[in-house]
């Protein structure tokens, strides 16, 4: 695929309404957040292949993972992930993604570092969550089980990718913001945990079918559910 193509064709095909968002941003955030969205999207979409086993999706995810942060670690080939998309470019992002990593070898330093660091916790989030759910099901179901793994799990998967815009953005855009530096990147980890925790919400009664539950159980077992 012609790399132009990666952040334009093949992101909106993946991205959908997060397209409609990237184009409207100053366009020197455009390819550090394209990028970085197009390469968490293909770790989620290994994390979230059930048809493949727990085993091989944490192989992968670690291989991919090593990959993104080296100079020259090859991304995994993934036929076997492949062939289980639903979604034909589900099934392409897995097929180029080698491309949208040496895209990233190609960015400048500070945008790669940026994008580096928040990739290293989303996929890190992704091979925890396959750890403690992959002996889950409809009948047996494992559940977080305290708000500070709540709180961990929403800042790994979300929370850090606030921290990651905010980064960006107090890079590349003109002005002094009125809000201290540290206090802007608090608030778009919240905002980022925040919108993690509405996903839980309009997920349960799916994650529970799947073995699953992210509120956890200091909270509803003294309910007695």
């Amino acid at each position: 695929m012609d790399r132009s193509l990666l952040l334009t064709d093949l992101l909106s095909r993946v991205s959908r309404s997060f397209y409609l968002t990237l184009r409207v941003l100053p366009s020197v955030m455009r390819e550090p957040i394209g990028l970085a969205y197009l390469l968490a999207r293909a770790s989620d979409t290994i994390a979230d292949t059930e048809l493949v086993p727990s085993s091989r999706r944490l192989e992968l995810l670690d291989a991919f993972g090593r990959a993104i942060q080296s100079e020259s670690v090859r991304a995994p080939v993934m036929k076997d992930l492949e062939k289980h998309q639903q979604d034909d470019s589900e099934a392409e992002l897995l097929r180029v993604c080698h491309e949208a990593i040496d895209l990233l070898r190609e960015v400048p330093e500070e945008n790669r570092q940026l994008i580096q660091e928040v990739l290293k916790i989303i996929i890190s989030g992704q091979q925890l969550d396959l750890e403690r759910f992959h002996n889950g099901s409809g009948n047996g179901i494992i559940s977080l089980d305290t708000s500070e793994e709540l709180t961990d799990y929403t800042y790994r998967v979300a929370g850090c990718v606030g921290a990651f815009w905010t980064r960006v953005s107090l890079l590349h855009l003109k002005g002094n913001p009125s809000v201290p530096a540290d206090e802007l990147e608090r608030l778009g980890i919240r905002f980022g945990q925040g919108l993690q925790r509405v996903n839980i919400l309009r997920d349960f009664q799916k994650d529970l079918s799947m073995g699953r539950c992210y509120l956890p159980k200091e909270s509803w077992e003294p309910t007695g559910w």
